[in-house]
C-alpha cells in the first residue's frame, strides 16, 4: 500500500505466485503496531521501524501446484481470493501474475480488481 501510494502505482505484477503453492496459510502483513497505536505505513525512521510489530491477515493456501496454469481463471480459488487481496490491500489492480521462471509462465490480464 505504501509503495503503491509513494510510486503512484495503478498496476502490479505478482511474481513467484507457485513458490506459495504448498503453504496450508499465506500471512499478509496488513498494518503495524507500535506499542498500542496501529500505523497504516511501516515508519520512515529507522530506530523506530526496528521496534513495531506487523499484524498480518492469514489466508487460506490453496496448496496445488499453478507452474502450468495459463489463464488466471484457472488458479485455484484460494490463489485468485490472495491476489484479488493484495490488490485490495495496495489499491493497484492486477496486470500479470507468474507461476514460474519460464516466459510462458506469466498470465497476462486485462488489468483486474
Amino acid at each position: 500500500r505504501y509503495a503503491a501510494r509513494v510510486n503512484g502505482i495503478d498496476t502490479m505484477v505478482i511474481t513467484k505466485l507457485d513458490v506459495l503453492d504448498t503453504l496450508p496459510t499465506v500471512k499478509v502483513c496488513v498494518g503495524y503496531r507500535l506499542h498500542d497505536a496501529g500505523l497504516d505505513y511501516p515508519p520512515s525512521n529507522v530506530a523506530v521501524l526496528g521496534k513495531v510489530e506487523p499484524i498480518y491477515e492469514e489466508l487460506p493456501g490453496w496448496q496445488a501446484p499453478t507452474a502450468n496454469i495459463k489463464r488466471f481463471d484457472r488458479l485455484p480459488p484460494a490463489a485468485q481470493n490472495y491476489v484479488a487481496r493484495l490488490c485490495e490491500l495496495t489499491g493497484a489492480r492486477l496486470g500479470m501474475v507468474s507461476v514460474g521462471p519460464a516466459r510462458d509462465q506469466i498470465i497476462e490480464v486485462a488489468p483486474l480488481f
